[in-house]
């Protein structure tokens, strides 16, 4: 009786850290989710040569880019193809959502390396995080 109890708490528990997620934390399990079906293009280069070929379905932009001809550039694009944009404030946690970097041991990100916009070419499979995303841009 005592060996239930236990696994009745850790499953409340698993329950209660996955309630309603952020905006921003769906943001970070959609690219993750990305990364790893290979179908992210990092960088101001390869994201535009994907918003220009229109096989971008979202793409992430950092507002504080040096070159502003750069967020012209991503937001007229994808005005024109009518995709999905969405705006972060900080280069280096997008460059470690979008796996710029290294893992040590203790699962820590080391050598974290600045993005300044990544596409999302491929969501990979459905998840939470990515209705979580879609119910965002269905609102603005």
């Amino acid at each position: 009786m005592d060996g239930e109890t236990p696994e009745v708490e850790t499953q409340v528990a698993a329950d209660a850290t996955q309630g309603v997620l952020t905006v921003e934390e769906a943001l970070q399990e959609v690219l993750k989710r990305a990364l790893i079906h290979d179908g992210l293009a990092r960088g101001i280069r390869e994201s535009v040569k994907a918003l220009d070929q229109r096989r971008a379905l979202l793409c992430v932009l950092v507002e504080t880019v040096t070159e502003a001809q750069y967020i012209q550039l991503v937001e007229a694009l994808c005005a024109e193809h009518n995709i999905n944009l969405i705006k972060v404030s900080d280069a280096k946690k997008l460059g470690e959502w979008a796996g710029l970097c290294k893992i040590d041991r203790e699962g820590n990100a080391r050598k974290v390396v600045g993005c300044g916009c990544v596409v999302v070419k491929d969501f990979g499979e459905d998840s939470q995080a990515m209705n979580v995303l879609l119910e965002y841009f269905k609102t603005r």
